[in-house]
């Protein structure tokens, strides 16, 4: 023997071996908690290994309903001042029917192992080490099973609103209508995947051009469902080659008929019929952001609301405007998205919209849209994008004859 070396006796061999056993059998333990993603089969396997090869006369978790072995009688999971033991996690008042609560890393418990033990007897001390060590890997395998599902679920969710983005950019104009001596352009940009915003361009048999640009109250996904649904009304009725003052009259009315529901996600909306040959245009105001005209000669035209937003009083009678569109003139409609972008406490405002906008030296519309959402990306400096943002360009070439 070696010097310095002292042999163990018998009891302390006895020991030694026994924690080897156990260390071994905390690690099969883990091994087999771990090997699922599934927080069902982690319980299950927990009460299995319990029973099974821990010999217990019954296990369960009582907060889920899983349970295995003979029927347990369970006890209110104690509190450390009723005398919850802090590093063991046993009811000192109740030996007989062990508690070990499973806490997350931020210490909050998620659900509690009660254990009952052959013949109501108290747990030897290595059981209780042992039920401590499965309790705690037990907590890992059932958190992370937990985040693997939330995990799964908002994976789902994201597909679900990455094909309702797509869907919601389908519905927007894909092919704008040709208008001799004219530009019309559009943009349109959401806070989240989807969005409220609408904008159509409806060609009309009369060689009339009608268009929209409409603001569903908030954001997200409600909003961009009611958002679909102003698009099917308004398509209806445009196609019925009404006037613009009876269209937004008809449509204040329907959606006012949708329900309370719909009422809570009221519409502003503008509407504009172009006719190209008689260089005029026609707008009707539903509670929206004012329009506005700008003309060669430098004078505008401003498209005020005449009415409430579409769908908040039920009744309510729509006018329209019509003013002269000639050669050179520029037309702009926007939501709120524009004008409500921040640096800081900084909105970037109408007016500042209508600077860029009227002094924009670019000729079409594309062009026009292209250096506003440069000029406001430089306003905001990077920040984020507040809500949703559309506009719609209607420009009439300076070289057409009157």
């Amino acid at each position: 023997m070696a010097a310095g070396i002292q042999l163990p006796d018998n009891n302390e061999t006895i020991d030694l071996q026994q924690q080897v056993f156990r260390l071994q059998a905390l690690l099969e333990a883990s091994r087999q908690v771990h090997s699922t993603i599934r927080e069902e089969e982690v319980l299950e396997s927990v009460l299995r290994i319990v029973v099974r090869e821990l010999e217990m006369a019954g296990a369960a978790f009582p907060r889920t309903g899983h349970s295995y072995g003979a029927p347990i009688d369970f006890i209110p999971v104690p509190t450390a001042a009723a005398g919850e033991t802090a590093d063991k996690g046993i009811s000192t008042q109740s030996p007989i029917v062990p508690v070990f609560p499973l806490t997350d890393r931020d210490g909050r418990r998620m659900a509690e192992l009660v254990v009952a033990t052959p013949d109501d007897r108290p747990l030897t001390i290595y059981e209780a080490d042992f039920l401590e060590g499965l309790a705690l890997q037990a907590a890992v395998a059932l958190e992370n099973a937990r985040n693997h599902k939330r995990n799964v679920e908002f994976a789902r969710v994201q597909q679900d609103l990455d094909a309702a983005r797509n869907i919601q950019r389908s519905l927007l104009p894909q092919h704008l209508p040709k208008i001799e001596g004219y530009s019309v352009g559009y943009r349109s940009a959401t806070c989240y995947e989807v969005g409220g915003d609408y904008l159509d361009i409806l060609a009309q048999p009369d060689g009339s051009v009608v268009m929209a640009v409409a603001d569903v109250a908030g954001k997200g996904l409600a909003s961009a469902i009611m958002s679909t649904s102003f698009r099917s009304a308004f398509r209806a009725m445009a196609f019925d080659d009404m006037p613009l003052d009876e269209l937004a009259t008809r449509m204040n009315q329907h959606h006012w008929m949708d329900g309370e529901e719909a009422r809570r996600k009221y519409v502003t909306a503008i509407f504009l019929r172009l006719y190209p040959q008689l260089a005029e245009i026609e707008v009707v105001n539903a509670g929206h952001n004012p329009g506005f005209a700008v003309h060669p000669d430098g004078s505008t035209c401003l498209f005020e609301s005449v009415g409430t937003p579409l769908g908040m009083l039920p009744g309510m009678r729509y006018t329209t405007e019509r003013c002269s569109f000639p050669k050179g003139s520029r037309m702009l409609f926007y939501t709120d998205g524009l004008t409500e972008a921040f640096r800081g406490d900084e909105e970037f405002g109408p007016e500042r919209l209508m600077e860029h906008f009227s002094q924009c030296p670019a000729p079409k519309a594309d062009d026009i849209l292209d250096a506003l959402w440069t000029a406001i990306g430089e306003f905001v400096e990077g920040g984020p994008q507040g809500d949703d943002m559309t506009a719609l360009v209607l420009c009439r070439s300076a070289e057409q004859a009157a």
